[in-house]
């Protein structure tokens, strides 16, 4: 599947889940809890959760579930992007056209 077909399937999804009509602010507090859920999950890979009432993972679940949390903040992006007409691949576009730019002008 590309992008812009799973940035719509997350729209009609959103929508008939009743998630999509939530405002800009509401969706960007949305991706911030998700970021913090992927941050736990790097954690848990890297150092630990060193908590006593969880039952350590092992390297195949903590992945799953780094996976699992890099596709939240996916959706909350795209839904966030689709909010104001952005397709994820204009993002990508313009975004590896400023990093080449960017990088030729200093090595040039």
């Amino acid at each position: 599947m590309h992008f812009s077909e799973y940035q719509q399937w997350v729209k009609a999804f959103y929508q008939q889940q009743n998630w999509y009509e939530r405002d800009v602010f509401r969706r960007l507090a949305y991706l911030t809890e998700e970021i913090g859920e992927v941050a736990c999950a790097v954690r848990a890979i890297e150092i630990g959760r060193e908590r006593p009432d969880e039952i350590e993972q092992d390297a195949l679940q903590k992945k799953a579930n780094l996976i699992e949390e890099l596709g939240d903040v996916f959706d909350n992006l795209f839904i966030l992007a689709d909010k104001y007409g952005i397709s994820i691949e204009e993002v990508i576009a313009k975004h590896q056209t400023k990093f080449v730019q960017r990088y030729q002008t200093e090595r040039g």
